[in-house]
């Protein structure tokens, strides 16, 4: 069985880890095929990406069986050649990146959901930051992330503690976007995969690639890439298709383009 199940249907990219017996944590097979699958929804045909996890736990980070294994990769091997290009690929992937967190996120796996354009989670799921309860370091991007989702003060202590926090608290909090019923988790999320797929996926991709920048830009020249940004999305036949249907009063018939 593929570590990574992977679809496209209805313009979305569906992305299933898939190690449920082992809480879908990562060994290096599936890191890199995750990549690969990212890499694949780059195309026109897929203008949404919804990441979830197989069974009960979306994903619980690192396999350590790997790390302890003979001739196991270090570290500095697992941050820089599984973690950080899934990280990166989603930051720049030019489409928005859905993390539908059904069960358990733990360690990496709760950073990589974080570092999407939206996460959202099943009622019954959680998040910990369980990195110091071994003696390692928050990484896949969470000490960016996570101070900038819910404060300095909160991420210092859930990542020092390691203390698991529910959907409805992650939601409070404004760590995640929404939670959902369990019952419901899996419509509601399809939903909003759905209807992003049907969006001006240009003008996503520009208002991505706005926050991306303000993470690092000063205000005037926030200012400015705004101003840039602006004038392409004018150009795209979405806007033209958009302004056209809010004048005749209907729903606009966006094609991404």
């Amino acid at each position: 069985m593929s570590p990574i199940l992977f679809e496209i249907k209805d313009s979305i990219g569906f992305i299933t880890l898939n190690r449920p017996e082992k809480l879908n944590s990562f060994n290096r097979e599936m890191a890199l095929l995750m990549q690969q699958k990212l890499d694949d929804c780059k195309g026109k045909d897929v203008r949404c990406v919804y990441i979830t996890g197989a069974g009960k736990g979306f994903c619980a980070g690192q396999d350590l069986t790997e790390v302890t294994e003979p001739g196991a990769p270090g570290f500095n091997e697992i941050l820089a050649e599984h973690y950080n290009p899934i990280i990166t690929r989603i930051r720049k992937l030019e489409k928005p990146v859905v993390a539908a967190v059904n069960g358990v996120a733990a360690g990496a796996g709760a950073n990589i959901a974080l570092c999407c354009d939206i996460a959202i989670a099943a009622e019954s799921a959680s998040f910990i930051q369980a990195f110091s309860k071994i003696g390692l370091v928050p990484d896949s991007s969470g000490t960016y992330f996570l101070p900038r989702l819910i404060g300095w003060q909160k991420a210092s202590a859930l990542m020092m503690l390691g203390t698991k926090v529910s959907a409805q608290e992650a939601e409070r909090i404004g760590m995640i976007y929404q939670f959902f019923p369990d019952g419901t988790f899996s419509e509601n999320s399809m939903n909003i995969a759905r209807y992003l797929a049907q969006m001006p996926t240009l003008a996503l991709a520009y208002t991505k690639q706005l926050l991306n920048n303000s993470l690092s830009t000063h205000f005037d020249e926030q200012l400015q890439d705004e101003n840039i940004f602006q004038q392409r999305a004018a150009q795209t036949e979405d806007f033209k298709e958009g302004l056209t249907a809010f004048v005749e009063k209907r729903k606009g018939n966006f094609r991404g383009q």
